[in-house]
């Protein structure tokens, strides 16, 4: 695996887990950006979805099916289960299961990293753009903590990466919205379907937006009317 692939991963791991050792034992009942998970909830679902990823990159080291989640249910039961751990085990949890993730990268031989796998959206994927999907898990839900983070302490490069990957993933969709997003201080521009209009902004505003963690109030578009829905992300 590249390290300019993993490094940003591990950066982000690490503004990630400072932040988390920064909650008092209160803090992780409150609620976050994303009701009705609580902090705690939001930090179990990092943790269990770096493992999600693990048992996606087996399955493209092995060949063998190995879905990203039992089910949803077995994905709700697992968040629900760790939500409510003191400080010191939610830190643990994270920073372990980023150890299991970075070793099952690492573990793929080359030939892997062409085998298609099937993410728990039904999109497919190989394990040299699934990966870099763990940088949007941490920096979108660092974000949803609520505690000084916010779109616009994303690295730019970071930032970038993920817009594009969701652009790409909806150009993918079958109902994708004709629309073309500028960033006006990045020179950002992409076009999800021609023939939509163009909303513009910060980088940081666009990502907001995209996410769903964000109205956009900063944003304009080119008609000069109100923005159009945000395409539905995940």
């Amino acid at each position: 695996m590249r390290a300019y692939t993993l490094d940003p991963i591990s950066a982000s791991t690490q503004r990630f887990v400072d932040t988390v050792k920064g909650l008092s034992p209160a803090d992780v009942a409150d609620e976050s950006l994303i009701p009705p998970w609580t902090l705690g909830h939001v930090i179990t679902h990092v943790a269990r979805a770096g493992d999600s990823l693990c048992r996606l990159l087996s399955w493209a080291r092995t060949g063998v099916e190995t879905p990203q989640y039992a089910g949803m249910g077995a994905r709700a039961a697992e968040i629900e289960a760790g939500a409510k751990r003191p400080v010191d085990e939610l830190v643990s949890d994270v920073i372990e299961s980023a150890a299991r993730f970075e070793a099952a990268v690492r573990a793929l031989p080359a030939a892997a990293w062409h085998n298609e796998v099937r993410m728990r959206t039904g999109e497919l994927r190989t394990p040299a753009s699934l990966v870099p999907t763990r940088l949007r898990e941490l920096e979108v839900h660092h974000v949803d903590l609520a505690r000084g983070y916010t779109c616009a302490d994303v690295p730019q490069e970071v930032a970038r990466w993920i817009i594009e990957d969701l652009v790409e993933a909806q150009r993918r969709r079958p109902d994708a919205p004709a629309l073309r997003i500028e960033a006006t201080d990045t020179g950002l521009a992409l076009e999800l379907t021609a023939g939509g209009p163009t909303v513009a902004g910060t980088q940081a505003d666009l990502l907001g937006w995209l996410t769903g963690r964000s109205p956009g109030a900063r944003l304009r578009t080119s008609t000069g009317g109100p923005l159009p829905p945000a395409p539905y992300w995940i």
